[in-house]
């Protein structure tokens, strides 16, 4: 295989990772407001996460990392491109993190909940921009020549981006939900069941709609077939979650998620970043690469890796898999 290619597939393995861990991450943050009726609700929702939201995010580090590495041409182009877009998103994880670590420091429930308030807003902004960048790398954006970004920030707000974040936004918190229903027990599962079934059929119908669009202006055959494979497998979820099968439903929404950021990066292919105005101006795997040997390099280092870095996740995963419930909160109290 070529490497430019096999570095392309790694790029959006390393996203989709980052988008099916970190996605139920921000939907448990957003869940916040609907599920925690009082602090010791809420605590048990950042509990369901805590032992390995910053693992989650670390797949963001490292997706950076590899795009820099191996197409330094598309990151130049997207980071500065992107900065107001991408600097929300980096301020709102800063935020999100420094919340899930103070919270707790002061017993005052006005303390709690201003941290409370930072960890939904901290939530959502990510899962909503993520959205709004992807859909727009997908349409293409105006470049020059020197394949520099030429647009501004209301280029970057058309309807199908911020539909692309919307999407994002809820398939992240029903992700999120599921993912509460799984990781606890009684009241707060049962009503984590009762929402996740609320927010699923709102989030077909917005998810669908995307998934339309995506495929008539812009997709592939392939990107296509994985479009509909992500919606078979989001209805699939809603199913599951409607008999109680929380495990199945948990694991098919991962599926969706995955499934549509892998369409996404298959309707881009061979482009990394489509210019709007005259496609010679686009960047592709091929002028947006790094060097051969460089490459070569980062293919034995990937090969070592992440191997590694899968099976400590998913040992993680592992340890901390049993439920966490009220009277789990009340003992460490």
């Amino acid at each position: 295989m070529d490497l430019t290619i096999l570095w392309f597939c790694i790029v959006g393995f390393l996203f989709v990772g980052y988008f099916v861990l970190d996605g139920f991450d921000f939907g448990v943050g957003m869940s916040l407001p609907f599920l925690g009726k009082d602090d010791t609700d809420r605590r048990v929702l950042i509990n369901t996460i805590g032992p390995v939201w910053d693992l989650n995010e670390t797949w963001v580090i490292v997706a950076g990392a590899a795009l820099f590495a191996a197409f330094p041409e598309w990151y130049a182009t997207l980071f500065s491109g992107f900065y107001l877009p991408l600097l929300l998103i980096l301020a709102a994880l800063i935020l999100r993190g420094v919340s899930f670590e103070y919270r707790h420091q002061r017993p005052e429930a006005a303390w709690k909940k201003r941290f409370d308030r930072m960890i939904v807003i901290g939530s959502a902004v990510p899962a909503f921009l993520w959205g709004v960048a992807f859909a727009n790398i997908v349409r293409g954006v105006p470049l020059d020549a020197g394949h520099n970004y030429t647009g501004t920030l209301f280029d970057l707000l058309n309807p199908y981006a911020l539909l692309g974040g919307l999407t994002t936004l809820l398939l992240f918190f029903t992700h999120g939900v599921v993912f509460v229903s799984l990781k606890t027990d009684g009241d707060i599962r049962t009503r984590a069941r009762t929402l996740a079934v609320r927010s699923g059929a709102v989030t077909i119908v917005v998810a669908a709609s995307f998934l339309l669009w995506t495929s008539l202006a812009y997709g592939t055959l392939a990107s296509m077939l994985l479009s509909a494979g992500a919606a078979v497998a989001l209805i699939a979820s809603f199913v599951a979650n409607l008999r109680g099968r929380e495990g199945l439903a948990f694991g098919l929404m991962a599926l969706t998620i995955g499934v549509a950021v892998l369409s996404l990066f298959f309707a881009l292919f061979p482009d990394v970043m489509p210019a709007s105005n005259d496609p010679a101006n686009s960047l592709t795997i091929q002028n947006a690469s790094s060097s051969p040997y460089t490459l070569s390099i980062m293919s034995w280092v990937a090969l070592i890796a992440l191997p590694l870095i899968l099976a400590y996740q998913g040992w993680t995963y592992w340890v901390f898999r049993k439920r966490v419930t009220r009277a789990h909160i009340a003992q460490s109290a």
